[in-house]
């Protein structure tokens, strides 16, 4: 996309972000071609979708679009995706037996399609497979945050259906890719909540001036700030070197920095942002359930690091 476009489609999701409710945004996505932006530029439609998305505090199916466009290409319509269960990124599908057993995730949009496509694990290989919907289990989660709208994906479906072969090397690129979405999005609720925190900091007086006056106020925001530019800093890195290392160290940067940003706009907000009417416990909630998916940051952070000292030698530097 050139410059203008990019613009004009940046505001586009942006108005359709802040005006969707429930699985409302998925709707917008057909109309507004992102399919197609997926397609021929991953790395715009999933960076202005996902930041915006997270900044509105809405959901979509799009992270399942993402897996699934970088597994098999375009499902098509009427084909939703299964997700790994929260807190990893092992492929939800299981043969045994001759049977096939999914225990995954999905966004809420799954329950209107027909059919789900679920990665399989047998052995050391893996399969792409098709299953209808019907034949799977839905049930939708509360927890902290029952406004993302995720459903718990589970079944023992027979595993005649026909399957398309996947090498582990495309599901770890798959999963990846996914992890920058989810980065993103992180980024995007990071930013809404230092907004929040800007501006009851300007709006709130105490000793007759406003408290974004203080200095303690100042050094919160700012170490915010630094926080959300460093997260955004370590998704530019990814972009230009997507491997599954790359883009783990941008899920983990993202999903500590959006607690960091968390607790000082926590501290700014002080009582007004523990209430029910303020929206910043939203966001809140969000980053926690997205810091959860496809790896948390402490997990992926150990990870990491058990392979640099397996390995005994640190990454190559990105080009500069």
């Amino acid at each position: 996309m050139d410059p203008e476009d990019l613009v004009l489609f940046e505001r586009s999701l942006g108005d359709a972000a802040g005006r969707a409710t429930g699985s409302g945004l998925d709707a917008a996505l057909d109309q507004l071609g992102w399919r197609d932006a997926l397609a021929d530029d991953p790395s715009a439609a999933v960076s202005l979708l996902f930041e915006q998305q997270g900044a509105a505090g809405t959901t979509s199916s799009a992270l399942g679009l993402v897996l699934a466009d970088a597994l098999v290409g375009n499902a098509g319509p009427g084909t939703g995706t299964v997700l790994p269960a929260i807190g990893g990124c092992t492929p939800p599908g299981t043969v045994v037996a001759g049977r096939l057993r999914v225990r995954g995730l999905a966004p809420a949009g799954l329950v209107d399609q027909p059919s789900a496509l679920v990665v399989a694990s047998s052995g050391a290989d893996l399969a792409a497979v098709t299953v209808p919907t019907a034949s799977l289990g839905l049930r939708a989660i509360g927890g902290v945050d029952p406004e993302l709208g995720l459903l718990e994906v589970t079944g023992d479906v027979d595993r005649t259906r026909p399957a398309r072969a996947v090498s582990p090397a495309t599901w770890a690129a798959a999963v990846a890719l996914a992890r920058l979405a989810v980065a993103h999005e992180l980024v995007g609720a990071s930013r809404a909540m230092l907004g929040l925190a800007c501006d009851h900091a300007r709006g709130r007086l105490q000793f007759g001036r406003p408290i974004a006056s203080f200095q303690a106020v100042r050094h919160r925001l700012a170490e915010t700030q630094v926080a959300i530019s460093t997260a955004e800093a370590m998704l530019d890195a990814a972009w230009l070197d997507t491997t599954p290392e790359r883009s783990a160290m941008a899920k983990a940067v993202a999903g500590r920095q959006a607690r960091t940003t968390a607790r000082h706009c926590q501290q700014v907000l002080a009582g007004m942002g523990f209430t029910v009417e303020h929206p910043f416990h939203r966001y809140v909630r969000r980053s926690l359930v997205l810091d959860a998916l496809l790896g948390t940051a402490a997990s992926l952070t150990t990870s990491l690091g058990a392979e640099l000292i397996d390995r005994r030698q640190l990454p190559p530097l990105l080009p500069l």
